[in-house]
């Protein structure tokens, strides 16, 4: 007699739904939170020059270091918590039709590289307030690596964006994931935040990693896709309820 084996049954789509809701209604508060770390940080507002020099860089971590530990920690510890929402993203992406999940798996590949490089500026930061007696030219330098971490190395946040405008052109279905706006608005935003890879070159002018473009620019520019992309994943998922929901 042959034996039958079940097959193990998948997820329920109603347990998918409820973690994408948790995911997406938490973005808010992780939001939040790194919002107050990023104002803690007292080298942000306003933001470092390059040309400071190593005497008034040392000084400047000798002078306000509880506040940079704070924060430093605070990000090693938070700013993994917005991954989440750019693999909810990537959640969507593989629902669309007309591409072969490559846009999506490559798009978080991305988000990954992107948040690692993040990790590490924020820990040459928190190595620079290590030790604030040291050498005036070595907290210099770990500033400078910091700096130019966080900022310049832009090619994997513009690869975000133009993989998820990419996976929006190639979505065929009648009734698309994100409408055709998203793609443009993807592209808008990768091309803003192109040019603060310059800060790995100038010390003067918008391009500096503490100019208008490099640093205000970019940063603004993130931030106001993040707040797009939440209002339009809600639409999404609302979407998605109601086409999985129960007759």
């Amino acid at each position: 007699m042959g034996v039958v084996v079940a097959e193990r049954p998948g997820p329920a789509v109603s347990d998918s739904l409820r973690a994408q809701q948790v995911i997406l209604w938490s973005t808010p508060v992780v939001a939040l939170v790194l919002l107050v770390l990023f104002a803690s940080f007292p080298g942000f507002f306003p933001p470092m020059s390059p040309n400071m020099t190593a005497t008034q860089v040392a000084g400047f971590y000798r002078d306000h270091t509880p506040m940079i530990r704070f924060s430093m920690v605070g990000f090693n510890l938070c700013g993994i918590m917005i991954v989440p929402f750019f693999v909810l993203i990537m959640v969507q992406m593989q629902r669309m039709r007309g591409q072969s999940h490559i846009f999506a798996f490559s798009y978080l590949a991305a988000v990954v590289a992107g948040a690692v490089l993040f990790a590490l500026s924020d820990i040459l930061f928190g190595v620079a307030a290590f030790r604030p007696e040291r050498s005036p030219d070595l907290i210099q330098l770990l500033n400078d690596m910091a700096w130019i971490l966080f900022i310049a190395p832009i090619g994997m946040l513009v690869a975000q964006f133009v993989l998820l405008a990419l996976a929006v052109y190639f979505d065929d279905d009648s009734d698309p994931i994100f409408p055709r706006w998203v793609g443009h608005y993807s592209i808008a935003t990768a091309v803003l935040m192109a040019p603060s890879a310059g800060a790995a070159v100038f010390r003067d002018g918008p391009l500096a990693w503490n100019g208008a473009v490099s640093f205000w620019l970019r940063n603004i520019a993130f931030a106001a896709f993040v707040i797009v992309m939440f209002f339009l994943l809600r639409g999404v998922y609302r979407r998605q309820a109601e086409q999985q929901a129960p007759a």
